[in-house]
């Protein structure tokens, strides 16, 4: 073997061996330090709870804790306004929608028949699941009632399943299944309302702001439902019966009986939210596409510092964040760019500027990917 040959191995395995050592350092670096989206961050500092518009509750909370009457409250929230009475109404609260029957008890009287309030009873669909029947315990039918069955009792009345009430049962077809209604008189509804919108243990103004709110709230809006004006949850205001009321806002109601924030006359949907981060909102950018009105503007809120939401700040990577906003983001993510706010600082559009160009998002729908407090917030990047 020459010398010239005999010098070839010893260079392909050196070369073969730093080859090894640097793919070895490679993997450990790999292995050792966070991908780049890993290191990139976002920083997002914000304020406040809920959509912004209307009452804060936080900020009533401070408000009555300095010596502010609900009237006073109500008026800085709403400009303009002015207590009214609504005189004696009923509304229809949808509990729970069932694929046949329903129990209930405590009842006097159901499609023209006397019951017995000791003994249960059923509302069922009939074979075509267009009427409701009215049957006994066991399923055995008593007679038939139409489109809908109405419960009534001597003050309350109990469905299994779902608690007791104040008011009616009303059981009705809707293409299939049976809406299980509670049909109640107004000031009833505001006391299976207050307490799970506000702490019993509030101040007797901020429980009264709320009661009032709440009532007016009921009378201006409602969803239109088969048989029924509203969810019982959050869809509508959160609604729980007699098991949900407490005294401290059953007093509440009691003392602004049939009383409703009016404008020119009219009662207005008195929108109401956690925490405003010191300032509410104008309606028509706190719900995009709504229509501007003179009582739902933009206030500043001196006392939501007593929120634990006044102000908060979360952080993401920005792989992360690409995954939250998936579907928005045009290649790397860059940065998020606010064009536009409304009468405070919540965001009303903004731009999601990636390595491949931009999308634009609204405030509402960057808030819900982000799992946002509200759409007050800002966006730093770090590193």
């Amino acid at each position: 073997m020459s010398a010239r040959s005999h010098k070839r191995p010893p260079a392909r395995n050196a070369v073969r061996i730093c080859l090894m050592a640097l793919l070895g350092a490679a993997l450990l670096m790999a292995l050792v330090s966070p991908p780049a989206d890993a290191k990139v961050k976002f920083k997002i500092p914000g304020r406040g709870y809920g959509h912004g518009v209307g009452m804060s509750q936080w900020g009533a909370y401070g408000y009555a804790k300095h010596g502010r009457s609900h009237k006073q409250i109500l008026g800085h929230y709403f400009k303009g306004t002015r207590l009214g009475s609504a005189g004696s109404k009923k509304v229809r609260v949808l509990l729970t929608v069932r694929s046949s029957s329903v129990k209930f008890s405590h009842a006097r009287k159901a499609c023209g028949h006397k019951l017995k309030p000791g003994k249960t009873y059923r509302a069922d669909l009939d074979g075509k699941g267009r009427n409701v029947r009215l049957e006994r315990k066991n399923g055995k039918k008593i007679t038939g009632c139409g489109k809908k069955l109405t419960a009534k009792s001597k003050k309350t009345i109990k469905i299994k399943g779902e608690g007791t009430y104040r008011g009616k049962l009303a059981a009705v077809a809707d293409s299939g299944s049976l809406n299980v209604v509670n049909d109640v008189p107004i000031d009833a509804y505001v006391k299976g309302v207050v307490p799970n919108e506000v702490p019993a243990s509030w101040p007797a103004a901020a429980l009264r702001a709320q009661a009032v709110a709440a009532r007016s709230y009921a009378l201006a809006t409602g969803v239109g439902g088969t048989g029924f004006d509203f969810y019982d949850d959050t869809r509508s205001q959160v609604y729980s019966g007699l098991a949900g009321e407490q005294p401290a806002t059953n007093a509440a109601v009691k003392k602004t009986s049939k009383q409703v924030v009016k404008y020119q006359g009219d009662v207005i949907p008195t929108y109401f939210f956690s925490s405003s981060g010191g300032r509410t909102e104008n309606v028509e950018h706190g719900f995009p596409g709504g229509s501007p009105k003179p009582y739902l503007k933009s206030v500043k809120d001196p006392y939501d510092k007593a929120s634990p939401d006044h102000r908060w700040t979360v952080t993401y990577t920005r792989a992360e964040m690409k995954s939250k906003l998936s579907g928005l983001v045009k290649g790397k993510l860059r940065d998020i760019e606010i064009t536009r706010t409304g009468s405070s600082p919540r965001i009303v559009k903004a731009k999601i500027i990636g390595s491949g160009g931009k999308s634009t998002v609204s405030g509402d729908d960057l808030r819900f990917r982000l799992g946002l407090r509200s759409t007050w917030a800002k966006f730093k990047k770090i590193k």
